[in-house]
């Protein structure tokens, strides 16, 4: 029993250092990378970030494969101090730009295309223009941008005036009756700053994902733009079906109330009856609705009686050749019945030539109704 004993506890100490050495080798072949997108740096671990940024921008400038290119090398952006007091205030240094530019050095650069000539004298006054650069461009002037930033550390740090004074006058301003009802940020503006940081972040992953699984980061960006362009498609015909005021269905039934909901023939034979009697103001508002009952049964515009005669005349085209005829009757009704000017007989006649050419006009389109 002792040398059984032995025996398991000698092989389960062989089996634990076999784990060990298998696990060893994974967790030792690339270093984890940082969990957060930015972190708190100082000025000497700046300067050591930029010296191995230009050392990783030089080595995928050479290689040019997955490995040497893989922006997760690059590291989280960095939040450095502006001054040497421990309070002082940091600014971000992002590193998005050569993130993507390392994306995308791992393809080799494209042949140049050959300038077209002008084709005409315009062309040749505005110039052409000049191509794109290339890959392996932006990853020199990548490098000088790191070497621009580095030195740019060895520069001593500005002090930064109090302002106190002026601290205090623009709180003065602020205090004043000018600025008593300044509104915070609208729900409107706080949402389209979390969707524009939420276009950047899938930007930013799309990009990571491409240098794992090139066709991947592709898929995502593609499939976002058509997203947006059917949405917008769908929009614009939504917006196009409101304008459509005009193209109302045959078979639609004036709503009760509603001008046409009448036969413009009962609303002239009133206005006729009206004008026997000597009653012009009436007559005048027999025939304004005579008229607006013959062109809403014409479908120039949907059956509605909420609206005012303003309204119906803003209905008509401009091109519209009853728009002069129906703007003269619409301000001498307005004039007459809701003015409350003497209507008379010369009133009634103009009026009844205007609404007789207005109705006519439909006839001649169709037909009575």
């Amino acid at each position: 029993m002792p040398i059984a004993r032995a025996t398991l506890l000698v092989i389960g100490l062989l089996a634990a250092v076999a784990l060990a050495h298998a696990v060893s080798p994974l967790a030792g072949a690339a270093p984890t990378p940082p969990s957060g997108r930015w972190r708190d740096a100082s000025l000497a671990e700046y300067r050591s970030h930029l010296q191995a940024l230009t050392t990783l921008t030089e080595a995928c400038a050479k290689g040019r494969d997955l490995k040497s290119c893989d922006p997760t090398l690059i590291g989280p952006d960095d939040r450095v101090p502006l001054g040497v007091a421990a309070n002082a205030p940091r600014r971000l240094v992002r590193y998005g730009w050569l993130r993507v530019l390392f994306s995308q050095a791992e393809d080799k650069d494209q042949p140049a295309e050959k300038p077209k000539k002008p084709s005409n004298a315009k062309t040749e006054q505005q110039g052409i223009r000049p191509p794109p650069l290339s890959t392996t461009q932006l990853l020199q002037y990548a490098e000088l941008r790191l070497a621009s930033d580095l030195a740019q550390t060895d520069l001593p740090a500005a002090i930064e005036p109090a302002h106190a004074a002026e601290r205090d006058t623009m709180k003065d301003v602020l205090a004043g009756k000018d600025f008593r009802d300044l509104e915070q940020q609208s729900v409107r503006d706080s949402m389209f700053e979390k969707l524009n940081k939420w276009l950047n972040n899938l930007f930013e992953s799309a990009a990571g994902l491409r240098a794992k699984s090139a066709w991947v980061g592709r898929a995502l960006v593609y499939g976002f733009v058509v997203g947006v362009c059917i949405a917008l498609l769908w929009a614009l015909l939504q917006m196009e079906r409101r304008w459509r005021v005009r193209l109302v269905p045959e078979d639609h039934t004036p709503a009760p109330g509603a001008a046409s909901a009448r036969n413009w023939q009962l609303w002239l034979e009133d206005a006729r009856r009206a004008a026997a009697a000597g009653h012009w103001r009436e007559a005048v508002h027999f025939l304004y609705w005579a008229s607006i009952s013959r062109l809403e049964s014409r479908r120039l515009w949907p059956a509605d009686r909420a609206r005012t005669p303003r309204e119906y005349l803003a209905l008509v085209a401009p091109e519209d050749p009853r728009k002069p005829g129906l703007t003269a009757l619409t301000g001498s009704f307005e004039r007459i019945w809701y003015g409350g000017r003497p209507a008379g007989e010369v009133d009634y006649r103009r009026a009844e030539d205007l609404a007789t050419a207005l109705i006519g006009g439909g006839s001649a389109d169709g037909g009575a109704r």
